[in-house]
């Protein structure tokens, strides 16, 4: 586990996705009330899910998108008190898990206070809801942007080249498909950028300690427009 902030750990593993290999990163948040919420969350291994519990009891499951939520039966198996909270969408496809609620624009009230967060309207292949944990300044994300950098294998890095991350904080190509209502997903872009973060947590990729925002602001610039202040 690698600690951003006295309240805040990412943990990484491996991930292949269409015979790439992506990784998968999980985002561990630990509430002021000594519980923690896991934002993503990979494998359960028996390793992994001692090392978490030490830090606190596990209280919330977070699945932030449609495609981010293979180990949340594993981890509800491990953590039977945590409840399960999911991205719009998931609640009929993981019809199998006792979910607590579906995410929208509203904080839950057992992390408010702590994270923000904004559903990316106008983006229904995702569905992803973008956190912000405010302590560390953090913006908490899964699919909004890629961070593939030199630490890739190079397949992955060749790949991702082709469809438009080059080495940096950024989306792939495949967003101005896949978003349906550009007005709607700028909306939601906006509320993002009120936020004042600078470091970045992907799915997928690098941590971006400093300069996430303006990546963020340059990536979507066909969202946003070309002139923005940031």
């Amino acid at each position: 586990m690698q600690q951003l902030h006295s309240d805040l750990w990412v943990v990484d593993s491996p991930l292949r996705f269409g015979g790439i290999e992506v990784g998968a990163r999980m985002t561990v948040v630990r509430l002021p009330d000594s519980q923690l919420l896991l934002h993503s969350p990979i494998a359960a291994t028996a390793d992994l899910v001692r090392e978490v519990t030490a830090l606190g009891p596990v209280a919330y499951l977070v699945a932030p998108n449609r495609l981010h939520h293979l180990f949340i039966g594993d981890w509800k198996q491990a953590c039977p008190d945590a409840a399960v909270y999911v991205a719009p969408g998931l609640d009929t496809k993981r019809a199998d898990l006792a979910i607590a609620g579906v995410l929208t624009d509203e904080p839950e009230p057992g992390w408010k206070g702590t994270l923000d967060q904004v559903l990316l309207a106008g983006f229904p292949f995702a569905s992803e809801v973008v956190f912000f944990h405010r302590p560390s300044a953090t913006l908490i994300a899964t699919d909004l942007a890629f961070n593939i950098g030199s630490s890739s294998p190079l397949l992955t890095r060749l790949a991702f080249r082709l469809i438009g991350t080059n080495g940096r904080l950024a989306p792939t190509l495949l967003e101005r498909i896949l978003v349906r209502d550009r007005p709607a997903f700028r909306q939601s872009l906006e509320r993002i950028l009120e936020w004042p973060f600078d470091r970045v947590v992907v799915a997928h990729g690098e941590v971006s300690e400093k300069g996430g925002r303006e990546d963020l602001v340059r990536g979507y610039s066909w969202v946003l427009g070309k002139v923005r202040d940031v």
